[in-house]
């Protein structure tokens, strides 16, 4: 009846071809929702918001669906609002080198118009064809050439937010020499649309690369020591790879068809440039390390396997095995140590692991897939290995029972009060996306 109800309100709301009621809510993974309202307009979004805080519905937002296995302990909320159809182009000012894009609008979609221009949004999140820009922002996600990229956080100019309570805000501003007061852009970045539903995003804009090669270095004996040897020469060295990214032996076996530690580094710049830096490769590469590099063509390629080999909330599986995937974050080389122990998991928990890291900015994503039991015991050994090494493991991926179970933000940080207090300041009614977030904010 309170479904009912509420279809003949929000009805009243957004066009009653974007509301339907959910059938299919998903235990699985859960961040589901009785209602799913897909608006199609910014004062849509603003009136639903509106509804759902006076009227003590809880909404969770969802664009393309890739993370609803991160963050996020209840399997359905009153409302999903969805921002499948918010897609688009606002505004691109090509000699600026922005654009202002709707958030519902898919990664690679983006990157295909500007490719058109000859220029990129500088991130390379997973499955970018299902992946939307407002999730890779509200995620904070990067991949591998964050190295050459950097984060989210450095890409975006300014944003486009409607709090919880209907009122819209602009953060930041439409030009990349934008200074003046606080960087807001910062407090919604990361925060898992906690805080309010971005709208339109302005990012910064980068030419595409003249050129682009992969240089995959394996080591056959698997010496980790050389490993980080030789990554310690090329981080002093003058040469800028765009990736430096070490990838485990049985992910490499899955993308190269060779079992081993691979040293994955990417070169983008004029076609003379990368030559360059692929013959300085070749003249300090370990004696018993074995080269392959890949031309522009067979590069991509390689990416394009590589940002579909983690679980995607999306394309979910529900039975046989469980999938889990963890954001490991250490100090840069301590990367090498991370990825080690993740292999003494195949056999120890008998899992399927497969594992890579960037030895250049300390980032790790740790595939998982098995037991649910084996699953969970893994988590808290890398748990307490991470910490130990002064770092954190955060879970992007693992099914709601077992998020019911484990933290998957860890431990409340020392400054978890800030972040409360300025979620109870913004959403006191706790309506959007409630307990996804660090904490249970």
């Amino acid at each position: 009846m309170m479904t009912s109800n509420a279809l003949t309100e929000l009805k009243d709301i957004i066009r009653e071809e974007c509301i339907t009621e959910n059938d299919a809510q998903s235990s699985y993974l859960g961040n589901s929702g009785k209602i799913i309202a897909a608006p199609e307009t910014e004062d849509e979004i603003v009136k639903l918001l509106s509804y759902a805080n006076e009227n003590g519905k809880t909404i969770s937002v969802v664009s393309g669906g890739t993370k609803r296995g991160y963050g996020g302990i209840t399997e359905s909320e009153d409302i999903v609002l969805s921002l499948r159809n918010y897609r688009g182009i606002i505004e691109h000012t090509v000699g600026d080198m922005t654009v202002t894009v709707k958030a519902g609008t898919p990664f690679k979609e983006l990157q295909d118009y500007l490719a058109g221009y000859n220029q990129k949004v500088s991130l390379d999140p997973a499955w970018p064809e299902d992946a939307t820009i407002g999730g890779v922002i509200a995620a904070n996600d990067s991949g591998p050439k964050r190295l050459g990229y950097g984060s989210a956080r450095d890409v975006v100019i300014g944003l486009r937010v409607v709090y919880p309570d209907g009122t819209v805000i602009r953060t930041g501003g439409k030009v990349v020499k934008n200074v003046a007061g606080y960087d807001m852009n910062k407090l919604f970045i990361g925060s898992m649309g906690t805080l309010g539903v971005i709208t339109e995003i302005t990012l910064k804009l980068r030419p595409l690369p003249k050129y682009e090669s992969l240089v995959l270095l394996s080591f056959p004996s698997g010496d980790i020591e050389q490993v980080k040897a030789f990554a310690v020469k090329i981080l002093d060295s003058m040469m800028e790879p765009v990736s430096l990214e070490l990838i485990s032996p049985m992910m490499s076996e899955i993308l190269t068809g060779q079992s081993s530690y691979i040293l994955a580094m990417c070169f983008e710049d004029v076609e003379s440039s990368v030559h360059y830096q692929e013959e300085f490769i070749k003249k300090i590469k370990p004696n018993n390390s074995e080269i392959q590099i890949l031309p522009q063509d067979k590069a991509q390629a390689f990416w394009e396997h590589f940002y579909r080999l983690a679980p995607n909330g999306k394309k979910a599986k529900t039975e046989q095995e469980t999938e889990a995937s963890l954001k490991v974050g250490v100090v840069n080389l301590d990367v090498l140590k991370m990825i080690q122990e993740s292999e003494l998991l195949r056999d120890s928990y008998n899992l399927r692991v497969e594992a890579h890291g960037g030895l250049g900015h300390g980032l790790c994503q740790i595939n998982l897939a098995g037991a649910n039991e084996d699953i969970e015991a893994a988590i808290y050994h890398l748990r307490s290995v991470a910490e130990g090494l002064g770092g954190y493991v955060t879970i992007k991926h693992l099914p709601l029972s077992l998020r019911q179970k484990i933290s998957v933000w860890g431990e409340k940080p020392s400054y978890f009060f800030l972040l409360d207090g300025i979620k109870k300041k913004i959403d006191p009614n706790h309506i959007l996306n409630p307990k996804r977030f660090v904490g249970g904010i």
